[in-house]
């Protein structure tokens, strides 16, 4: 992969974490770039960013507490995408990556083509959104 697209990779996971860049500026910029989705695994605390000949960049996200609950409340996934979606005050990335956890959520793919986030437990439950038009 080519430096530019891992530094538009890197730099819109930073924004996500401090929260100067919101979910659809990532996605515009990332599909910009060329890339066609990305995955979110909270048990190795990493992001992957996918291209469509194949090629992917695996970027170290920043630590967050807690563990991934064993149990997947598909439920409150919900509830704190909604939560995320309005984007309250109260509102962080960092915040939601560690209230999704608690709700047993091992991680996220997210699909730009099929215009969804597929939301996965540890048992593979899932839990899908879809863009907003």
């Amino acid at each position: 992969m080519d430096a530019e697209r891992i530094s538009i990779a890197q730099t819109c996971l930073h924004a996500a974490h401090t929260g100067s860049l919101s979910f659809p500026e990532i996605v515009g910029k990332l599909i910009t770039a060329g890339f066609e989705g990305y995955a979110v695994d909270y048990r190795r605390n990493t992001q992957t960013c996918y291209l469509p000949d194949g090629d992917s960049i695996m970027l170290d996200m920043p630590p967050s507490s807690g563990s991934v609950a064993s149990e997947f409340d598909a439920n409150k996934v919900e509830f704190l995408v909604r939560w995320a979606q309005a984007n309250p005050a109260d509102y962080s990335y960092v915040a939601f990556c560690e209230k999704v956890k608690v709700a047993g959520c091992a991680g996220y793919l997210v699909s730009f083509l099929g215009r969804r986030v597929v939301y996965f437990g540890r048992t593979a439950e899932t839990h899908v959104e879809h863009f907003p038009k």
